[in-house]
């Protein structure tokens, strides 16, 4: 990530996830690429002690904070109602799903900073779908299903008080290799910094 970011002056930051926003005052920007992970408190702890960093999060978002959420970050923070209205959206368990990962296409919408200008983007990933979108989520992105069923995968939300892009690409490097995939990465840093 801070490859093809790194121009915009992004730096990669890692820690114990818990403990990792103690600092977040002095960042412009947080990537959030993570899933569920183990559901386990002997294993990271209990919702409650995970409870300061979720409420760190949400002040620091509503402060005016910029998030960049990325693919499983959709499915991420279960114990935190508070994640969904940041991100803008949500996976459902039950609902939510992806066909096989292959070869993809998400189109793009055009008219908002994010999208202007880029072609669709072809990459090797997973198309997910049926994601719950938030009302006041700006839908640029879109996939369809092997039925051929259009399903949102990237979004902006604003209504938070900061600024979120949501993506669904990024399942592992082959779709962060794509061309495509990278500049419509850094055209999300690039907004949610500006």
């Amino acid at each position: 990530m801070a490859g093809v970011l790194g121009a915009l002056g992004v730096v990669e930051v890692r820690g114990l996830f818990r403990d990792a926003l103690d600092d977040l005052g002095a960042h412009d920007l947080l990537v959030v690429n993570s899933g569920t992970g183990r559901r386990d408190a002997d294993f990271d702890g209990s919702d409650d002690d995970w409870r300061p960093f979720h409420d760190r999060l949400a002040a620091w978002a509503r402060a005016g904070g910029a998030v960049l959420g990325l693919h499983q970050a959709v499915n991420t923070f279960y114990d935190a109602p508070e994640w969904e209205s940041v991100l803008g959206g949500r996976w459902i368990p039950g609902e939510s799903m992806h066909p096989p990962i292959g070869p993809a296409r998400f189109e793009l919408a055009q008219g908002h900073p994010v999208t202007e200008g880029l072609d669709a983007v072809e990459a090797f990933d997973e198309r997910y779908c049926r994601l719950r979108v938030g009302p006041t989520a700006r839908v640029l992105g879109t996939t369809t299903d092997d039925d051929g069923a259009e399903h949102p995968v990237l979004w902006v939300d604003e209504a938070h008080g900061g600024r979120t892009v949501y993506s669904a690409l990024g399942h592992d490097s082959r779709s962060f290799a794509a061309e495509g995939h990278q500049a419509l990465l850094r055209r999300s840093a690039s907004w949610l910094l500006s």
